[in-house]
């Protein structure tokens, strides 16, 4: 029976794929029970894996500097990371990530086992010596089944296929601070809105979301959350004179406090981007508003959810967004009006 003791996983990916990688970082975890497990992931991943559970230890990689650095400071921390990996003497490698320089990296770890996802035109997987091999991967097939088909040569069969993240205790202790600093009232339900996106093409308009943040006030009786991240901070000032008296502004939260902030919402409307993906791993229903005419891969899982698409985001209207909004209001428990740890 194939039992290894001290496994690396490599994770990666962009927040958004870090929290669908989540599933399958949940089967490794109970397929083997006993092991050591090291997830190795960039710092947005790192602190959503530590929120799992599901590792024995994450390893920090700033893989854009590995990557885009000057050449010979690339070359000097590409050579201490595969160092510092060789070290930890791992004895199987899985690359849910797969590129070239991940690949490289599994395989310059020294560990005699190696499993890794098959990309086409992305990956080496002829580096990989684990057998039967992993079918190869389809686009077509959403992220969160990309991971977990890796993980068929391994036995793992049906797994818990939606993504699910519990807070941390201090987490959630800075957030109510920061919510009884706004004057938050019991009983007042949370809809939070995230204008920002990883790419300009994915930006469904701030005016939009103004106008739907004061549909939602107007007609639900709710109070609105802004979230911005480090690339919204400066938008901001612009934002405040655009939204509902009121509003609340976190644009500082940490990712653990992003989590905690967006398990208290009612509701989380977002463009296509990595909170999205956070919001419903905290359990809260998503209204995705998607650049593109129908759903793909990369979608929240679950039928709490809604997905609104289009050919030009910017022609996506804003009373198709509150219909949807409002749907899952409707729908939504309104009875526990503030979170509780899970």
């Amino acid at each position: 029976m194939f039992d290894p003791r001290n496994i690396l996983v490599i994770d990666f990916g962009q927040l958004g794929d870090v929290v669908m990688s989540l599933p399958a970082l949940r089967a490794i975890r109970e397929r083997f029970p006993y092991a050591r497990i090291t997830v190795a992931a960039g710092k947005p991943g790192e602190e959503l894996i530590d929120l799992s559970g599901y590792s024995d230890e994450t390893l920090p990689v700033d893989r854009v500097a590995l990557r885009d650095g000057p050449t010979l400071i690339s070359i000097a921390r590409i050579a201490k990371l595969v160092a510092q990996v060789r070290r930890q003497k791992y004895d199987f490698v899985i690359d849910l990530h797969s590129y070239y320089e991940t690949n490289l990296l599994g395989y310059l770890s020294g560990a005699p086992d190696r499993l890794y996802s098959r990309r086409s035109n992305r990956s080496l997987d002829f580096l990989a010596n684990f057998k039967p091999q992993p079918e190869k991967e389809s686009q077509k097939t959403h992220l969160v089944d990309r991971y977990l088909n890796l993980l068929k040569p391994l036995g793992v069969e049906n797994p818990i296929r939606i993504p699910s993240l519990k807070t941390s205790a201090a987490a959630d202790s800075a957030v109510e601070a920061l919510l009884k600093k706004e004057k938050v009232q019991s009983g007042e339900l949370l809809v939070g809105l995230f204008p920002g996106a990883g790419h300009a093409g994915r930006l469904w308009p701030l005016e939009n979301f103004a106008q739907l943040a004061d549909h939602l006030v107007r007609n639900d009786r709710i109070r609105i959350v802004i979230f911005a991240g480090p690339e919204e901070r400066a938008m901001v000032p612009q934002m405040r004179p655009l939204f509902p008296h009121q509003t609340i502004f976190f644009d500082r939260l940490t990712i653990p406090q992003l989590l905690s902030a967006q398990a208290r919402l009612t509701l989380f409307v977002s463009n296509d981007t990595g909170p999205a993906h956070t919001a419903a791993a905290a359990g809260t229903p998503v209204v995705v508003i998607l650049d593109r005419p129908d759903p793909h891969g990369f979608t929240p899982i679950g039928d709490q959810h809604r997905v609104i698409c289009g050919s030009v985001i910017t022609q996506i209207p804003v009373s198709e967004v509150y219909k949807a909004a409002h749907e899952v209001l409707a729908a939504s428990r309104t009875d526990q009006l503030f979170y509780e740890p899970r």
